[in-house]
């Protein structure tokens, strides 16, 4: 008798996302064994691996990030992502809603300057596919 082949039930490991002019690509491992992630808007496209990105557990799932822009005296801009949990049959895809927090982070080197709100968020509804690929 022919054995049947129960279908694996994975992780995703690839996350195709877009919403409001943003464009990004995470993979949680590529061939070189660490991550990547690309983010493209209307301004910038840029690239990103290994340390560059972060990512951590948390109780909305697992909040990747990656610094966007990094100045000395003015502060920086970050791009936040919420990646639920999900499971999915190998060889698919499932679609994916989530979202997206781009963060100013106000920075003046003028201590008297450091006061009040020092973070900004713009949060934006992100849409797209995750799915398993083996690298």
């Amino acid at each position: 008798m022919p054995q049947i082949e129960t279908p694996q039930i994975e992780i995703p490991n690839l996350y195709h996302l877009s919403g409001q002019h943003i464009h990004v690509t995470y993979s949680m491992s590529s061939v070189s064994g660490q991550p990547l992630l690309t983010y493209q808007d209307t301004h910038q496209s840029k690239s990103f691996h290994g340390d560059e990105i972060r990512a951590v557990e948390c109780d909305l799932g697992t909040l990747v990030s990656i610094t966007l822009r990094m100045t000395i005296d003015m502060g920086s801009t970050s791009f936040s992502m919420f990646m639920p949990r999900m499971r999915i049959v190998e060889g698919t895809h499932a679609a994916l809603h989530t979202y997206g927090v781009t963060t100013l982070h106000r920075f003046s080197i003028a201590p008297q300057l450091n006061l009040g709100q020092l973070d900004t968020y713009h949060i934006m509804a992100l849409h797209g596919t995750a799915q398993f690929v083996i690298f």
